[in-house]
């Protein structure tokens, strides 16, 4: 697995990338075809399986960008505003405690609003 991390940066209406460590750089006019352009850079060193990015502006000017090739699949991406790029965790552990029924969530909502001696919608 790969991991690609670029700081990216708006100069004179030029979007350029360069690899945090490393020496993979692309530039383009846009954000969009800045990332494009990243992604088809790293897979011209590294095509060992699925890829995964995420964009995350700093600065209206200033962007971090990542790539992960390879890998397990399944995680979150960076996306919009925020969030981890991640695969599925590795290794056994625990399984993840079972949800109560959706019933009793509904019983304890209105539960609670009786507690208060008001309701939002009265």
């Amino acid at each position: 697995m790969g991991v690609f991390t670029f700081v990216c940066r708006n100069s004179g209406g030029e979007w350029s990338g360069k690899q945090l460590k490393g020496d993979l750089e692309a530039s383009a006019p846009s954000t969009y075809e800045l990332q494009r352009s990243l992604v088809n850079t790293v897979l011209s060193t590294d095509s060992s399986g699925g890829v995964q990015s995420s964009f995350s502006m700093v600065t209206p000017s200033s962007a971090v960008f990542q790539v992960i090739v390879g890998g397990g699949g399944g995680g979150a991406l960076f996306g919009g505003g925020g969030g981890a790029a991640a695969g599925a965790p590795a290794g056994g552990g625990a399984p993840a405690a079972e949800a109560p029924p959706a019933e009793e969530k509904k019983e304890e909502q209105e539960e609670s609003e009786d507690d208060l001696g008001f309701s939002l919608f009265d």
